[in-house]
Formats: structure tokens, C-alpha cells, sequence
């Protein structure tokens, strides 16, 4: 992938990190001129946003501070890491669950 095309993605792959209503944004943005280093970061925003979601169900039922901060923190870095990713313009994945989501959403882009 050449710089050309990650500096023209940057904006939207930040995007894709801010909730699943921004991932949903990035995606049909990018729909038009199919940038492929903002498809990768769509695929990790939409992989972390559903999974905290899930998570949370499960976390939110447990009633218990320490799992619930625990859960916080741990979520808070993976956005961190991938948001951090974007605006460098790196193609990380954010660490435990990034091969997951590119695989589990490769439809993206495609």
C-alpha cells in the first residue's frame, strides 16, 4: 500500500473507532473511492465495537466493579492502540482479537 493512499484514508479509518455509529459512517464513505487502508481499520472499529458490546452484556450482569473496570481499561487500550494506528498511518491490529476481526469481516472490502 503506498502513502498516497493511507493519507487519503486516514480521516475515515479514525472514524471507523468513534462507536459503531462512526464505523458505520467510514464504511458508507468509503463506499465511493474503496480505500483499502480504511476498509482494514473499519473491519477492527466494527470487530471491537461489536465485541464490546457483547462483552458488556456478560460484564454488566456480574455486578462486580473491579470486572467492570477491568473490562473498561482493557477496551479503552484497544481503541487507543487502533486509533493511534490510523492517524499513523500503520496497519496494526489491535492485539488479541485483530486477526479475528480482519477475518471474521473480510467481506469489507472486497
Amino acid at each position: 500500500m503506498d502513502q498516497t493512499t493511507i493519507e487519503k484514508g486516514k480521516t475515515l479509518a479514525f472514524v471507523a473507532y468513534l462507536t459503531l455509529m462512526g464505523t458505520l459512517i467510514a464504511y458508507f464513505m468509503n463506499k465511493e473511492k474503496e480505500n483499502p487502508f480504511t476498509h482494514f481499520h473499519i473491519r477492527q472499529g466494527l470487530g471491537l465495537g461489536l465485541a464490546y458490546i457483547l462483552i458488556a452484556i456478560v460484564i454488566g450482569g456480574l455486578d462486580n466493579m473491579m470486572v467492570s473496570m477491568s473490562f473498561w481499561i482493557f477496551f479503552s487500550v484497544l481503541y487507543i492502540y487502533g486509533i493511534v494506528g490510523a492517524i499513523t498511518g500503520k496497519l496494526n491490529k489491535v492485539p488479541l482479537l485483530g486477526n479475528y476481526f480482519q477475518n471474521a469481516f473480510k467481506s469489507i472490502g472486497q
